[in-house]
């Protein structure tokens, strides 16, 4: 019998456990932090022991393989004393990859990642293929496999999932950009991350494709890395700028917004053309498909001022994508816990295009300091209620109030989540008002 241990008891760990114990091994489940209620009880109804607050390093270091979850740094105390012994780290990917016969269509990138993986899936979910979705959306990978075998898997990946794989290889590669992120976990070294991005394509070979995005200079500078037997894909902004079109000339009719989506469904399009769809099947799926919330998310209007949450933005990178989608006066609500960001990058939007400036976080020095001599209007709060309301004060009619934070939500929220589901409300609050007014 294998003995493995599984290092984080959360979704990816509880998961990797699970299937571990489909296939009859010996597995544990090991977590410095607390475990979640529903996961212990999980692992409890399939009796795998486990334990929280600390490790039992020496039944740690007696196992064949250990499953770590992408949350778990490589500088972890355990995860050193495990390479220093020689003892295989794998990820969870990596360990359902092993125990899967079907095809994986896996996606990674620094921003799009989620809304390309969930367009995918349901352009092939709704032209009838048997295709599942999990990996860093939704339930891993692994939990997936522990219940069934879809003959198709469409995944979304990170760079801390792709750190620790061996010979995990999609059949379908999509690496959609890189911009700098999670430098932390990466030295602070930009081509560290590259690297990790790049591991998606790493194993492919004959049969295989790779659909990237053309204009990304990261990308192209990096792209001697991957096998050259494979089938490239490159998409440009001259395949999609004005339009995806159909191959008889005609163009997709999308819900998605925004120049950065048209990348996206792109690369779903030829994604969907390699896996055997109709031109007809990808007009359907992309005429159907339903964002997750918190993604450009319209939150309806309150005297035609549209209210905008996209409280996913937590980096630079994604509020230059919201803002350029905007066609309409911007008054803009940004700020929480800044990454290191360098704002250069939004200048060239903000001309003619923000109007005003709220800033809603605990420290909100760098924002004020930076944009105060491009925006003329700009308040600070720390109430997502003052925001909102500000924010209609400060627009007119045929504005937009947009939520596009820049920064992660932790300083005054549990995560990007509540930051935005406590915006709708607030819009919604505010529109109740008004319209009590207005009768």
């Amino acid at each position: 019998m294998k003995k493995v241990v599984v290092i984080g008891g959360g979704e990816s760990g509880v998961g990797a456990a699970l299937l571990a114990r489909k296939q009859g091994w010996d597995v544990f489940v090991t977590d410095a932090g607390p475990i979640a209620e529903n996961y212990q009880q999980e692992l409890s109804s399939h009796g795998i022991p486990y334990e929280m607050g600390g490790h039992d390093v020496d039944r740690i270091l007696v196992t064949e393989v250990v499953i770590k979850s992408p949350g778990v740094p490589e500088e972890a105390p355990l995860i050193r004393k495990l390479r220093e012994k020689g003892v295989r780290i794998i990820s969870e990917i990596e360990m359902a990859h092993q125990l899967y016969s079907g095809l994986t269509i896996a996606v990674t990138g620094s921003n799009g990642k989620t809304t390309t993986s969930g367009l995918l899936y349901h352009m092939l979910k709704s032209a009838g293929k048997d295709v599942r979705l999990g990996g860093n959306y939704g339930e891993s990978y692994a939990r997936i496999l522990a219940s069934e075998q879809p003959e198709m898997m469409v995944l979304e990946v990170s760079s801390f999932q792709l750190d620790d794989i061996d010979t995990f290889r999609p059949w379908i590669s999509i690496l959609l950009n890189i911009t700098p992120d999670h430098l932390d976990r990466y030295q602070y070294r930009i081509e560290n991350y590259v690297s990790s991005k790049f591991r998606i394509a790493k194993n492919q070979s004959i049969g295989d494709h790779f659909i990237y995005n053309g204009d990304d200079p990261a990308i192209l500078s990096h792209l001697n890395d991957v096998g050259q037997e494979i089938h490239h894909v490159p998409i440009t902004r001259l395949m999609y700028g004005q339009g995806i079109l159909d191959y008889d000339g005609n163009e997709f009719e999308m819900t998605l917004k925004g120049m950065h989506n048209l990348l996206n469904a792109a690369c779903c399009v030829e994604a969907c053309r390699i896996a055997g769809l109709t031109e007809d099947e990808i007009r359907e799926g992309l005429t159907t498909f339903v964002n997750l919330p918190h993604r450009l998310e319209s939150c309806g209007e309150i005297d035609q001022v549209e209210f905008i949450n996209d409280s996913k933005a937590t980096n630079v990178d994604s509020v230059y994508y919201a803002l350029e989608a905007q066609t309409k006066p911007v008054v803009w609500i940004a700020g929480g816990t800044d990454k290191g960001n360098d704002y250069e990058v939004l200048l060239p939007l903000l001309k003619d295009r923000v109007k005003a400036l709220i800033c809603l976080g605990a420290n909100n020095e760098k924002l004020k300091t930076f944009f105060s001599p491009y925006i003329p209007v700009i308040l600070e709060t720390t109430k997502v209620s003052t925001a909102v309301e500000d924010g209609l004060k400060l627009a007119e009619s045929g504005d937009v109030v947009l939520l596009s934070p820049a920064c992660a939500s932790f300083d005054l929220f549990r995560n990007y989540m509540d930051r935005g589901e406590q915006f709708k409300q607030a819009v919604e609050e505010l529109r109740q008002r008004e319209n009590r007014k207005q009768g």
